[in-house]
This record gives structure tokens, sequence and C-alpha cells, in this order.
């Protein structure tokens, strides 16, 4: 019983945070680096090769779309993936943890 209460409360809080908007923090620009055949984030101090799939999912961030409608979108480029939800959800958490992005 508490398993199934903690998953209904865990899978209540991943589409509570599906409607956040994630924007870009101002200090970081995403550009695609030709050279390193990657997206990096740009930073002042340097810059942060990214995976392929984090640059997938930062290259949805616009400040317009939420999580739910970047996760869609991924959904669709990417059918051959499975539910990507948990995995976006996940990187957005680590991503607002860096200062990449915020929630607006």
């Amino acid at each position: 019983m508490t398993d199934l209460l903690t998953q209904h409360l865990g899978m209540s809080a991943l589409l509570a945070d599906a409607q956040r908007i994630p924007a870009f923090n101002p200090m970081f620009r995403l550009q695609w680096e030709k050279a390193q055949d990657s997206y990096v984030l740009l930073y002042p101090e340097g810059m942060i090769k990214l995976n392929p799939s984090a640059g997938e999912i930062l290259a949805r961030v616009d400040g317009s779309q939420s999580q739910a409608a970047i996760t869609a979108a991924l959904q669709q480029a990417f059918p051959e993936a499975g539910s990507l939800a948990c995995d976006v959800h996940e990187f957005m958490e680590v991503a607002c943890e860096q200062n990449w992005i915020r929630f607006l």
C-alpha cells in the first residue's frame, strides 16, 4: 500500500513538474559546435560539451514550451526511444541544479 501511495505521489509530482516552462539562465547559451559535432553550452568562463540526448532536450528549450511539450516533441522525433518522460524530467532537474536552466 505504501509503495502504491509513493508511486502515486511520485507520478503526481512528475505530472505537475511537466507543466513547468524551462528557460536558459542568461549566463548560458546553447550552440551547435561543428568542430565538436555536438551541442555545447557556452558561458563566460568556458564551454560544456553536451551528450546527444542532453543536446536534443536543450535544443527544444525556448522559454515558451512546457516540459511536457518538449517531451512530446522528443517522443515524436524519436518514437523508437519509448517513453521519455522520466528521462526528460531527470535531465531537467540536473540542468536546473547545474543552473543551466530555470523554470518560469
